[in-house]
């Protein structure tokens, strides 16, 4: 079945940091962290619409990780690759706990600059770019639970500069039109219900009155 997947972005604040090394080791621009963290339930949307979601831990089984490019906030319009898994200065190891990145930054101007911003914790947040291939739903008191069970292809891991969502563990952001699809059909389904109900009840006045 050919099916084209959609491109996802999640956000991991409190993620990124520098690794520390010893006095008198020659300083590397080494950044570390997990932009992907498995099992923890996040709120994506907006107000009061949105629905529930966390990734598996199995949900990078069979993903795609054949070429994968550290960026600075997804940008891939003229911004350069900070890192990349296909020459080795990007490592990204799967775990318990979720995928742990290990990106040793080469020596340009840009790189000493996220490098020192990641550093003074300006930057602290990460994320990632990636296609779902296979997920579940479940329906928790008219709130939408999913849980992405399959990864396609994993696009990127980004660090990002966006500290809206404050202190919270890890939260994912999300396009205005992926929470509004997810809208419409929470929508449909609660309607559907509210039918049946409705049917129902119809249904046991009709046998009441036969009595």
């Amino acid at each position: 079945m050919n099916q084209k997947l959609t491109k996802e972005i999640r956000l991991n604040p409190q993620l990124i940091k520098i690794e520390e090394r010893a006095e008198g080791e020659e300083e590397k621009m080494i950044v570390e962290g997990y932009p992907i963290v498995f099992d923890k339930e996040a709120f994506i949307g907006w107000d009061d619409w949105g629905w529930f979601e966390k990734v598996d831990r199995h949900a990078f089984d069979n993903a795609d990780m054949s070429d994968v490019v550290l960026r600075y906030n997804h940008n891939d319009l003229g911004f350069v690759i900070l890192a990349r898994t296909r020459n080795g200065s990007l490592k990204l190891d799967v775990d318990e706990k979720g995928v742990f990145m290990h990106a040793e930054l080469i020596d340009t101007t840009t790189n000493r600059d996220i490098y020192k911003m990641v550093k003074s914790e300006l930057l602290t947040e990460g994320s990632f770019a990636f296609t779902v291939s296979d997920e579940t739903e479940e329906i928790i008191e008219g709130k939408s639970h999913r849980t992405i069970t399959g990864v396609g292809k994993l696009f990127d891991v980004s660090i990002c500069d966006n500290g809206a969502y404050g202190d919270l563990t890890e939260i994912y952001a999300r396009s205005r039109e992926l929470v509004e699809t997810k809208r419409a059909e929470l929508e449909n389904l609660q309607k559907s219900k509210a039918e049946i109900l409705r049917l129902r009840n119809k249904n046991k006045l009709l046998i009441g009155g036969k009595k």
